[in-house]
């Protein structure tokens, strides 16, 4: 069984449904959960193609930080009282700071979410879930959230 669980969050769909199957898994194997956000580093191109707005690099670090704080105590209120959870916060390119997380704390499953770009639209935009797949070294479960028509399909 696995005992300390590794779960991605964005705030997708993919990703809650990551945390929903890491939640069952945690549950049944009485493991820990870590949650995790990663922040992506701004550049001065960003800024600079959005326009000449006046706004700096610093104040949209902040505003991106705030957002995927919120989606991280989101993704934590979803999770039961009897699954031990810890959130982190981090920055830099998601798929590095994964593998990154793995190693560091020890974990021994990630689950995670995948936007099912496919591989065409992968290759040219690269995939992290794919980058954690092969580099991370720990069990990967990959989910896709449920298709509109899946969810509204009769039982």
């Amino acid at each position: 069984m696995f005992t300390k669980i590794l779960v991605p969050v964005d705030g997708s769909p993919h990703a809650a449904r990551a945390v929903s199957e890491a939640i069952d898994l945690a549950r049944d194997g009485r493991a820990e959960l870590t949650l995790l956000a990663v922040v992506p580093d701004l550049s001065a191109w960003v800024v600079a193609g959005a326009g000449g707005a006046a706004t700096s690099i610093d104040e949209l670090t902040e505003q991106s930080e705030r957002t995927f704080e919120t989606t991280l105590e989101d993704a934590a209120q979803t999770v039961p009282a009897s699954v031990k959870v810890s959130k982190l916060i981090a920055h830099g390119r998601p798929g590095p700071v994964i593998v990154d997380q793995v190693q560091s704390g020890g974990h021994d499953l990630v689950v995670m979410g995948m936007r099912g770009r496919g591989d065409v639209k992968s290759l040219l935009l690269g995939s992290v879930s794919h980058f954690v797949l092969h580099a991370s070294g720990a069990a990967t479960l990959i989910v896709h959230a449920d298709s509109p028509s899946a969810q509204n399909a009769p039982a």
